[in-house]
């Protein structure tokens, strides 16, 4: 937006806007001063050119705010001073540039046009020549210069679409560079999880065995028991290298050792509605626990965007070897808080968690809310969850906190439905505003140039009937007219032409010969006691 040309401006332009406006206010008064230094010098001169400059200064003061106003400020200087017009031109193009929508410009020309049209036609009587010339004034001076600013602000307006489709493209790449960089290092732990994992236990479990063999040597019983050892630091290290590929990025909200009854009161402190129903506690897998605070929690972020006051049940119950988590929420009574929409990730990456805890996830519309769920095993072999640890208390009431192999944090969804990840596809939409951004240029242009055109045809077309209407006196009419014949028998057109000027001759008459496009006077008929006196063609 234009900063205003007195104000402050952070980005330290207004020096250059001051000289720039300086520099526009010499330029347009040129005109004006230089007529008014002109002689001969009437009483009023002065005043009339201090007051000329003044009004220029507060058009172009005012121009960067409300162009439209200084527009109309210069084009009512015009009928004080001639010399006006040569400002239209930059204040109409300078009101294309700076003004942006068309309803309220297309209501000021209107508006001086008609005002004109009453002023010329009617209050001043200057005929229908001054009027087309001042029509024409205001056609290629007012409108032709507005188009073309508006079309130089609206290739502006495309090049400023092109860079942000150029960067919305650039972030997409990054993106799903970054996605395929995670993708193939979760997938990369998964593979050194269920092989090399799988494997190290059971050598562990074979040394384990060996080194309590009581037919073994104690010397025998004893490499067996650093066997193990070497073994089970080995699997340490391999969970070490686990969580390093799986790590989140840095950071994300993830408090250490988190429990899910310290999420749900965290979600209290914030204002929701949130009830904890938990059946009697007992240690979790690291896995399980990790997958059932993510759950959890992601749904309470649901909950809080999408559904902001209404109130949320947590539940988290152990029927049978498997625990059991919904988080269900009625529906919002204020509706979704404002925000960007979801990318559509969040259901994907807690469906992978669940998957990988062994158990089944499934989430969706329930009644006028919205309900997720998963299912877990309560059994699993130690070395599933080792890459994150539980915290010191892994009961319920401390089941542990977000663990560090997630692949990266889950996006947020809509209570109201799942959205479609391509809803929101940002280069998508960027490709959308730079078709429109071209659309409106070509369309700008083609105005530009066919509008002028166009307005002339039309002005063309009504004032050139409207000053030839009954006025028209041919050449052989004119050749046929007669010296001394009374006026009743010459046959002349009912209607004058526009004097040429005011101080004629006395008893004349004016008729054109209908030369296009303005009509003027082509032959003067002058009169005495009722007869033709004299007839000539007006020089052009």
């Amino acid at each position: 937006m234009e900063a205003r040309w007195w104000g402050p401006d952070p980005e330290g332009s207004t020096g250059r806007r001051r000289v720039a406006d300086l520099l526009l206010w010499a330029a347009v008064s040129a005109p004006v001063a230089y007529a008014g230094f002109t002689p001969p010098w009437p009483r009023y001169a002065v005043p009339l050119l201090v007051g000329s400059l003044a009004l220029l200064a507060l058009a172009v003061a005012v121009g960067r705010r409300l162009p439209l106003a200084a527009l109309v400020a210069v084009v009512l200087g015009s009928l004080l001073d001639g010399n006006f017009v040569f400002a239209i031109p930059v204040f109409s193009y300078l009101a294309g540039r700076r003004s942006t929508g068309t309803g309220r410009v297309a209501v000021v020309f209107g508006v001086i046009a008609v005002a004109g049209t009453a002023l010329n036609l009617g209050l001043l009587g200057t005929g229908p020549a001054t009027w087309f010339l001042l029509a024409s004034v205001l056609l290629v001076a007012g409108v032709f210069p507005w188009l073309l600013g508006r079309h130089r602000r609206q290739q502006e307006a495309l090049a400023d679409a092109e860079r942000r489709h150029a960067e919305a493209v650039a972030r997409e790449r990054t993106g799903a560079a970054d996605r395929i960089r995670l993708r193939e290092r979760a997938r990369i732990a998964e593979e050194m999880h269920d092989s090399l994992g799988h494997e190290l236990s059971l050598i562990a479990l074979r040394a384990a065995a060996l080194e309590l063999a009581i037919d073994l040597a104690p010397t025998h019983r004893a490499a067996a028991g650093e066997l193990r050892a070497s073994v089970a630091a080995a699997t340490e290290r391999l969970h070490g290298i686990i969580g390093v590929l799986r790590e989140e990025p840095a950071g994300s909200p993830r408090p250490a050792d988190e429990t899910v009854a310290e999420l749900v009161a965290g979600a209290r402190d914030a204002g929701m509605a949130v009830e904890l129903r938990a059946g009697p506690g007992a240690d979790l897998p690291p896995l399980t626990a990790h997958a059932v605070h993510r759950v959890v929690r992601e749904a309470l972020t649901n909950a809080a965007r999408y559904a902001p006051g209404a109130p949320v049940t947590v539940t988290v119950d152990r029927p049978g070897g498997e625990v059991c988590v919904s988080v269900v929420n009625a529906a919002s009574p204020t509706g979704p808080l404002p925000g960007p929409a979801s990318h559509g990730s969040g259901l994907l990456a807690l469906r992978e968690r669940v998957r990988l805890a062994g158990g089944t996830f499934d989430a969706g519309p329930r009644g006028s809310g919205f309900l997720v769920s998963a299912r877990l095993p309560l059994t699993a072999d130690p070395t599933v969850g080792a890459a994150g640890r539980p915290g010191p208390d892994a009961a319920l009431s401390g089941v542990a906190g977000p663990d560090p192999t997630a692949a990266g944090p889950a996006l947020a969804e809509p209570v109201s439905g799942w959205p479609d990840p391509a809803a929101n596809d940002r280069p998508a939409e960027a490709a959308r505003r730079l078709r429109d951004a071209r659309r409106r240029v070509r369309r700008s242009l083609l105005v530009a140039f066919g509008a002028p055109a166009v307005l002339g045809l039309v002005l063309a077309l009504v004032y050139y009937p409207l000053a030839t209407a009954g006025a028209v006196l041919d050449r052989a009419g004119y050749e046929r007219l007669r010296v001394g014949v009374a006026r009743d028998g010459l046959g002349l057109p009912r209607r004058q032409a526009t004097p040429p000027t005011a101080d004629g001759p006395a008893g004349c008459e004016y008729y054109t010969d209908g030369n296009f496009p303005f009509a003027e006077p082509t032959w003067r008929l002058c009169f005495s006691d009722g007869r033709l006196v004299s007839k000539e063609r007006i020089a052009r």
